[in-house]
């Protein structure tokens, strides 16, 4: 394991994303337990990519327009989906002191859906991975999958440090109806910017 792929690892999970913005939103709206249970639903949604990419089935939805852009329009429907319910608090953020908590089953669901419809994952996974395996290593496939493996134990701590914090000033948002509507209308708004940016993403 080397510095350079826990280094740009980490850069790339803690950068804002739809995972991010959708832990911070069950931290606001439900706490801290909803926030992991929501950085577990987004690793999970990591592990189609993972085996896409080890499988090699990633390079086929590199080079195959038509799969890209199947799943690229599935995943921009679903983030403009998210945008939407959560302007109509029925989605991500639906901040109440007494809200109706959502199932865990639920949140993992919605967590994982958000990562699986992102072929931007599986074409990062095919071009980050091989990078650090050696074309002298004996054993590719078992080192892949230990990379895969420490990504996403990565992902899954960030994000609960994200969640955390989110929680934690959770009381202070219920609390001050102007900054629920504020960051309700924030967060429709960046999914719906995520969902346009997808849109415009090229292979």
């Amino acid at each position: 394991m080397t510095p350079d792929f826990l280094i740009t690892s980490l850069i790339v999970v803690a950068s804002p994303g739809t995972g991010v913005l959708l832990t911070l939103a069950a931290g606001l709206s439900q706490g801290a337990r909803a926030s992991a249970v929501t950085a577990f639903g987004c690793t999970l949604g990591i592990v189609p990519h993972m085996a896409a990419a080890v499988l090699g089935l990633a390079a086929l939805m590199h080079t195959s327009a038509v799969a890209f852009q199947g799943l690229k329009i599935l995943g921009v429907l679903y983030l403009l989906y998210m945008a939407w319910a959560t302007l109509k608090e029925q989605g991500a953020l639906n901040v109440e002191a007494d809200g109706t908590k959502h199932s865990a089953g639920r949140m993992i669901l919605r967590a994982v859906l958000v990562n699986v419809l992102n072929p931007k994952l599986s074409i990062f996974f095919l071009a980050f991975l091989p990078q650090f395996v050696s074309d002298a290593d004996p054993q590719p496939l078992a080192r892949m999958l230990e990379l895969s493996g420490v990504f996403m134990a990565l992902t899954f701590a960030v994000f609960v440090v994200y969640g955390l914090f989110a929680a934690a000033v959770r009381d202070q948002v219920v609390s001050r109806p102007r900054v629920i509507a504020w960051m309700r209308r924030s967060f429709a708004a960046a999914f719906a910017a995520l969902g346009v940016k997808l849109a415009l993403a090229e292979r």
